[in-house]
């Protein structure tokens, strides 16, 4: 027999469940949105910066621009000269996301922890200085931590979990996940398209080209690219890297 259809109560109730931290938060939270989140030009950037101190985390100023999207508004925390770019998508539950001095967020970009099965490691941590490209995508229930100077370039994406697929007899979303995290370390960029999946170490200084996916740990002050990612190049004063790598935007 099948499952008997929740009711309308148990949706809405599911739905805010997803959304806030308890009906309260979410009606405060949409009311200041829904007041003040559609608002264009600096006259909106000037409102959010000074009501949607009353539904996140801001230390000192930050602009927001006009249709970004918050969810757990609550747990964001911005940093004295973040900018959030329009159409930017950030879910924070249950760990929270922390945005560090004067970092860009561009347009399109997404910073999802969406972690409701109970991931203590879960959450998005991004250093100062730093830029998130065009309709990037950063996952965090398995925890992402982004250094300073860390720059990725439009439609990269950063995956901090993974689906288990082992045993043939089961539909994959029956078997559950693993997410053991991903590390970004200080002055790291990351070419167009490029994908970090989970378990990875960038490793300070590192360049990844165009297009990478990334599976292994990327040493410091190195170049990799291709699918899986390898070595192209040490970065060490002395070489160019070689005809044809794609590294750029």
């Amino acid at each position: 027999m099948s499952a008997s259809k929740p009711s309308l109560i148990e949706s809405l109730s599911l739905y805010i469940h997803r959304q806030a931290d308890g009906l309260g938060r979410y009606v405060l939270e949409s009311l200041v949105m829904g007041l003040f989140g559609w608002i264009p030009t600096l006259v909106g950037i000037a409102l959010r910066g000074l009501f949607y101190r009353l539904i996140l985390r801001m230390r000192g100023s930050a602009a927001i621009e006009n249709n970004v999207r918050l969810r757990f508004a609550n747990l964001i925390q911005l940093e004295h000269g973040v900018y959030l770019d329009q159409n930017t998508y950030l879910h924070a539950a249950p760990n929270g996301i922390q945005i560090g001095e004067r970092t860009i967020v561009m347009h399109g970009a997404v910073l999802h922890v969406y972690n409701f099965r109970d991931m203590p490691q879960s959450g998005i941590r991004i250093g100062k200085d730093s830029l998130i490209g065009e309709y990037c995508v950063i996952r965090g229930q398995g925890g992402v931590t982004i250094g300073d100077r860390v720059y990725t370039s439009p439609f990269t994406q950063i995956i901090a979990v993974n689906h288990v697929f082992n045993d043939p007899e089961r539909p994959f979303v029956d078997q559950g996940i693993t997410a053991q995290g991903i590390v970004i370390e200080d002055d790291v960029w990351l070419g167009a398209g490029a994908v970090i999946t989970d378990g990875v170490r960038v490793g300070k200084g590192a360049v990844v080209a165009a297009g990478a996916v990334v599976t292994k740990d990327v040493a410091a002050h190195t170049v990799v690219g291709g699918v899986p990612a390898r070595l192209i190049k040490t970065i060490d004063g002395q070489t160019q890297v070689p005809d044809g790598i794609q590294v750029f935007y």
